[in-house]
């Protein structure tokens, strides 16, 4: 290429890099960038540097991404430089055949972010292409009446190269006899007549050879030559005559073969044999969608037309009389367009995966849009086809983009079916569609999910441990570790430090085990917060309540409250009126049970009775009373045997003994005290032990008095010393130690019996010396009291206590 047309080239590029700045602060780049390049480039050759012209940086071209797309790859990107090179072959006749430009355009894509460049390379032709003949030798024909300037078409030659590279002119080889003329076709293309400049005469000579030479423009010129042999023949005096010199006709590019294009007509003036008028094409094996019927000159179509391909046709019809003599016209027919070529369409990138997080209005595909007809027939429009969150965007001629038009989910729409249509503006329409596959991407963009709003479970208590006690189950729709679900405990009501201790869950399954045996009677329900958490990043949680209701099993006895024994194991007394009424409360049986429900539920049971019919017992109460009033023959001492027993299954049960007397008083009771025919040894020691105490106490206590009487009666002889001891001086306390019960009370049980302590105390007061007040001294007589005696000197009060079994 020369340095003109390379200043040219450069211009051409700075020309076009201007705009590319001015795009910077658009979104789409609307210009081109053109390069002019000749052809038959080496493979390999620089174009020019594309990088540069759209401003990208060296730096930029690993993520950038820099490369042409295009369905002829005639081009590539140098990955290390930016240049754009030629990839293949770039024979400008092979691409655009005759058209006088030929411009390769494509589209240079980069990626991140993505975008896309028109590029136009035009081709320079070459002369790199000789003007051929169809034939190496032409012969023609010329009466010798013929008379001088006569013009003969001659066989044309074929240049394949455009503009000054192809076929300009025609040379004829020195001779006295006939000349050359250059003429042009309606196309353009160039054609040469033969002139015979003086009579022919036969006899003189019969045949004249010439050299027709055909030259091009180029630099150097091609050429190639032709050998016509030129042969006199005898009279014709008048040659065929067509009556036009150029036939014109249009003819639509869907005609079927067959189809009469026109007819042709020439006329002789000559008889016979002279006048007999055949027709046919001068250039016959170039013609090969057209042909003449020698006899008619009516022209019809061999084979299918096409306005893409050809759009002209231009042919030299030969006219030949009997006698030799010729005559030409030209047949020029134009092929109109007709709508038969259905749109294309063609994506020039596409994506392997969208992410569902991708904003509206991002760039996803280009694609191209391509019709062969022309006029209306090319004007293409694309539109897509159903309810997808995409929309097209027109860029420039016969180019779209594919952007983002609503929110994508990939968890309701994994992928999108995208089918896109382009039609034509003829008559009638063509369209045609094109169908891709969008996959959408998967984001972290759900929490997990439980299975429930919240979790109650009920677990029986003494539940072996290390068992399972429920599930709890989260879903997430995201896929891969996005949707991968695992468990903890993240609070509870229990302490901190125990909560390990009591449950576990499993991180995958989440299985809920119990790390010990729960016990109702201590922990009835606990409640735990249970968080299920992706591995996405950043990762996402839920949380959901775990309430654990801890059930009640009947593991736990009924326990007698009262009665009971006494700390030293003696047996409690509870007495009763002789008088007492029928359904008289005598005591109550209290117990508790530590379960709950019905394993709570408590009945009371006689198992023995000294006299069974004497008192009842309360079924859910426990309470004793009197059956019937007592007869003379019940013993005054009464013991009945009770069973305590749960409503579980199997029910657990206690027994008490209840031990009653019958008794208007303590000391009327004390006889049944100790008349009991059992004692424990160790209860008679114990009694031995205090009578002996008493004795010595007693046998002490009259030591003092008879010494302190002795001692005064020394001081003193008055006789009133000893007033104290005359009869009936001391006056009873009352009707006895202790008052009277009302009915229906327990009338001598806490009289006798201290609850804590399981002992009867009685206390009696010893006489005061208050004569001189002039009081009552009190003493007490009542039977069976030890200390009848009253003392003077004694002003305080001594507790004896009975013990009874």
């Amino acid at each position: 290429m020369g340095s003109g047309t390379r200043e040219w080239g450069r211009a051409e590029r700075r020309r076009a890099f201007f705009p590319f700045l001015l795009s910077l602060f658009g979104l789409v780049l609307s210009e081109q960038i053109r390069y002019r390049i000749p052809e038959e480039m080496p493979k390999g050759s620089v174009v020019g540097n594309l990088a540069k012209d759209l401003g990208l940086s060296v730096h930029e071209l690993p993520t950038r991404k820099l490369r042409v797309s295009s369905e002829k790859p005639h081009f590539a990107v140098s990955a290390e430089s930016g240049e754009l090179l030629v990839s293949s072959r770039l024979d400008r006749e092979e691409i655009c055949g005759k058209k006088p430009a030929c411009a390769l355009e494509f589209e240079a894509v980069a990626e991140n972010p993505l975008n896309f460049y028109h590029v136009n390379v035009d081709i320079e032709d070459i002369n790199d292409h000789t003007p051929k003949f169809t034939q190496n030798a032409f012969e023609l024909q010329i009466s010798e009446s013929t008379k001088p300037g006569a013009r003969f078409i001659l066989g044309s030659a074929h240049d394949a190269d455009i503009g000054t590279n192809s076929l300009q002119n025609y040379h004829l080889s020195p001779n006295d006899y006939f000349s050359l003329v250059n003429k042009e076709k309606l196309d353009g293309s160039k054609y040469p007549e033969l002139v015979l400049k003086k009579p022919l005469d036969r006899e003189e000579q019969k045949s004249y050879y010439l050299t027709l030479t055909a030259l091009d423009g180029g630099n150097p010129p091609l050429s190639s030559t032709a050998q016509i042999e030129v042969l006199v023949t005898d009279a014709n005096d008048n040659p065929p005559v067509f009556s036009q010199d150029i036939y014109r006709v249009s003819l639509k590019e869907n005609v079927s073969p067959g189809t009469t294009v026109l007819r042709v007509m020439a006329t002789d003036q000559d008889e016979g044999i002279n006048a007999e008028i055949t027709f046919a094409f001068s250039e016959a094996d170039q013609i090969t969608q057209f042909g003449v019927d020698s006899r008619t000159g009516v022209i019809t179509v061999l084979s299918t037309l096409d306005f893409e391909e050809v759009k002209d046709h231009s042919m030299v019809l030969e006219a030949r009389d009997g006698g030799g003599m010729i005559a030409q016209c030209t047949v020029e027919i134009e092929v109109l367009d007709e709508n038969d070529n259905i749109p294309e369409v063609i994506f020039q990138s596409l994506p392997d995966l969208i992410m569902e997080d991708t904003e509206l209005g991002t760039y996803i595909a280009l694609l191209k849009v391509r019709d062969k007809d022309s006029g209306d027939n090319g004007e293409v429009t694309c539109k897509l086809e159903g309810d997808v969150p995409f929309k097209i965007l027109p860029s420039s001629r016969n180019t779209y983009k594919l952007v983002t038009d609503g929110i994508l989910d990939r968890e309701h729409t994994p992928e999108y079916n995208i089918t896109i249509t382009a039609t034509d503006r003829g008559k009638p329409q063509l369209f045609s569609s094109i169908g891709v596959t969008f996959r959408i991407g998967d984001v972290n963009d759900n929490t997990p999910v439980f299975n429930q709003a919240s979790y109650a479970v009920h677990v029986s208590e003494n539940n072996p441990p290390g068992s399972s006690i429920t599930q709890v189950s989260a879903s997430d729709p995201d896929l891969g570790s996005n949707g991968l679900v695992s468990y903890a405990i993240v609070a509870s009501d229990l302490e901190p430090r125990t909560l390990s201790s009591y449950v576990s869950v499993n991180t995958q399954s989440g299985v809920v085990f119990a790390q010990r045996a729960f016990d109702h009677e201590k922990l009835r329900a606990f409640e735990l917060t249970l968080q299920a958490r992706d591995q996405g990043s950043p990762s996402l949680s839920a949380n959901v309540s775990l309430r654990v209701l801890v059930g009640d099993r009947n593991d736990n006895a009924p326990r007698v409250l009262y009665p009971t024994l006494g700390p030293d194991g003696s047996a409690l007394f509870d007495t009763v009126p002789r008088a007492a009424q029928p359904g008289y409360l005598v005591t109550k049986v209290v117990a508790v049970d530590a379960d709950s429900g019905h394993n709570a539920w408590l009945s009371y049971h006689v198992l023995q009775a000294t006299e069974p019919g004497l008192f009842s017992l309360g079924f859910r109460t426990g309470e004793v009373r009197t059956s019937r009033a007592l007869g003379d023959k019940d013993a005054a001492r009464q013991r009945l045997l009770v069973a305590v027993r749960d409503g579980g299954q199997p029910p657990l049960s206690a027994t008490a003994t209840l031990h009653m007397i019958f008794a208007d008083s303590i000391q009327e009771a004390l006889p049944e005290l100790s008349d009991h025919p059992t004692l424990s040894d160790q209860q008679t020691e114990l009694q031995f032990y205090l009578v002996v105490a008493l004795a010595l106490i007693s046998v002490l206590f009259l030591l003092v008095v008879i010494l302190a009487t002795a001692l005064r009666l020394r001081r003193s002889s008055s006789p009133t010393t000893w007033d104290c001891f005359q009869p009936g001086l001391c006056s009873k306390s009352g009707p006895g130690v202790l008052p009277n019960q009302k009915e229906e009370t327990l009338p001598y049980s806490y009289n006798l019996c201290v609850a804590q302590t399981g002992t009867t105390e009685f206390n009696f007061l010893k006489c005061s010396e208050q004569l001189n007040s002039g009081q009552d001294i009190l003493c007490n007589d009542s039977p069976g009291a030890l200390f009848p005696l009253c003392n003077p000197s004694e002003s305080t009060s001594h507790p004896v206590s009975f013990l009874k079994t």
